[in-house]
């Protein structure tokens, strides 16, 4: 399998390549050059297989670089840190279900790629030759921050360094990362919201000069944002898993389509389910589910992207995005791989802060969009639970919410899985608060108390965080984003 650029499809790299450059040279994503099929004996073969297990097959569908058994043994490392299966099926009643993404080291589903994304990284340096030292950089809203730190922690021949929007992650995202440990470890946060972080991080990623500064130290910028192909493909392999679930467990027959609702801000997470329903998953329908921050719902509705709007703060940070990145490969496939449309959409984005898609090629037939304000959320969290017993996450209760609105305009009555993307102790005082219309302010005491009102157990790992020694104090202002890093590495 070979990958191309969206902004160049001129030139093949191997997955190796991919995974450790992270972001193409021209500023591009990397894209399979074509996708692999799977049918149903595919399915019926993983059936028996162990989450590692299927993990590593469809890994292997992109990566025949690597041979299966050494995809599995990675595999098996990563999510032997999980609690138990890594992505439970938990049926919410007749034809609605939650796919559970949250049970690994840092209670968010970006554990599933970036407990798994390390060794694909250590191993694809070895394929290559290269014996650099990887600067891994990333932007986070709130969730990838920690799990990348946990991901590269120590990792030899590596470096992390994480930029957050300062003040906008919550208190738990904000102490699982300034209370990281590690010899390989920075943390940093940035004066403005995640799309600064992230336009900084990309920009420095495409500098030459400080490409060139590094190489003279040795090593080399990489990503641990679903940026990287490396980050991304595990996630297609939970959306295939859980379809399996489904079958096994005499919910669905093989063959028969479902729906699945993801919260989404970045696009990651939802282009994984796309990349599934292109390779041959039965799907019927992929919906978008977004907060206040709804320019996704927008581009889906009318075909213009626009990030000339309100930038809001919600319950839900790790939406809270205006710039979906990985937007571009969705565009790249529906445009017929149109590289130089890409090019001038994000020239126009850049330069206009918009632009427009021909709203004809936007798939419709499977993509729907909708979102959920601040008060809509707050009532899913507390009809979920009242309704039907499970305690949801912000971030999670946007697609609860984001569902009902859209089974009641269609009365689609298609096998409907929600992507649960974290932990709801990860948000203790908003999750509380909509449970119980109460709002404490102390999110160690909220969390005592939203483990009495749900019955759900709440980690040790969070309730014991506040004991831990705060060991990143750095603050910048965006625009020395740059000076952080060089900091940093130099």
């Amino acid at each position: 399998m070979k990958y191309v650029s969206t902004r160049d499809a001129g030139r093949a790299y191997s997955a190796p390549e991919t995974i450790v450059k992270g972001i193409a040279d021209d500023g591009g994503l990397f894209v399979p050059s074509s996708f692999p099929t799977i049918d149903k004996e595919f399915l019926a073969s993983l059936s028996e297989m162990t989450y590692p297990e299927r993990v590593a097959k469809v890994l292997h569908l992109f990566m025949d670089e690597f041979a299966e058994t050494e995809l599995l043994s990675f595999t098996e490392k990563a999510y032997s840190r999980f609690d138990g299966d890594p992505c439970p099926v938990v049926k919410i009643e007749d034809g609605l279900y939650v796919l559970e993404l949250w049970h690994g080291p840092t209670f968010a589903f970006k554990d599933m790629a970036l407990t798994l994304l390390p060794y694909l990284m250590v191993e694809s340096k070895k394929k290559l030759g290269v014996d650099e030292t990887t600067l891994v950089l990333v932007a986070t809203s709130g969730d990838t921050g920690k799990a990348a730190l946990e991901g590269f922690k120590n990792v030899k021949g590596s470096e992390i360094l994480v930029f957050y929007p300062e003040k906008g992650v919550s208190t738990m995202q904000k102490l699982q990362m300034v209370t990281q440990e590690g010899n390989n470890v920075a943390v940093v946060g940035v004066k403005g919201n995640f799309d600064d972080a992230q336009t900084a991080v990309k920009e420095i990623f495409t500098d030459e000069a400080v490409k060139a500064k590094l190489k003279e130290k040795g090593k080399a910028f990489s990503s641990a944002n679903s940026i990287n192909w490396g980050r991304l493909a595990p996630q297609i392999a939970y959306y295939i898993s859980s379809y399996v679930d489904l079958v096994d467990c005499g919910e669905i027959d093989l063959g028969d389509k479902v729906n699945f609702v993801v919260p989404t801000g970045n696009f990651g997470n939802i282009l994984a389910g796309y990349y599934g329903y292109k390779m041959g998953l039965p799907v019927h329908k992929l919906i978008v589910a977004s907060n206040a921050n709804n320019v996704l719902t927008d581009f889906f509705n009318t075909g213009k992207y626009s990030v000339k709007r309100d930038f809001h703060k919600t319950a839900s940070p790790s939406m809270d995005i205006l710039v979906s990145s990985n937007l571009e490969r969705l565009l790249f496939e529906l445009s017929g791989r149109d590289t130089d449309l890409i090019k001038k959409l994000y020239q126009d984005l850049k330069e206009k802060g918009e632009f427009t898609f021909d709203l004809d090629l936007l798939d419709n037939s499977i993509f729907e969009a909708g979102w959920a304000d601040e008060t809509e959320t707050k009532d899913a969290i507390y009809n979920y639970f009242d309704l039907d017993d499970v305690t949801f996450d912000p971030h999670t209760a946007v697609a609860g919410s984001v569902y009902n609105d859209y089974s009641i305009d269609t009365e689609d009555d298609t096998p409907t899985v929600i992507v649960s993307t974290a932990s709801p102790y990860k948000f203790p005082i908003d999750v509380l608060d909509g449970l119980t219309g109460k709002r404490e302010k102390d999110p160690f005491k909220a969390m005592l108390k939203l483990q009495y009102e749900s019955g759900v157990d709440c980690p040790g790992e969070l309730y014991y965080i506040n004991e831990k020694k705060i060991l990143h104090t750095k603050v910048v202002d965006k625009d020395k984003a740059l000076d952080a890093v060089l900091d940093f590495a130099l």
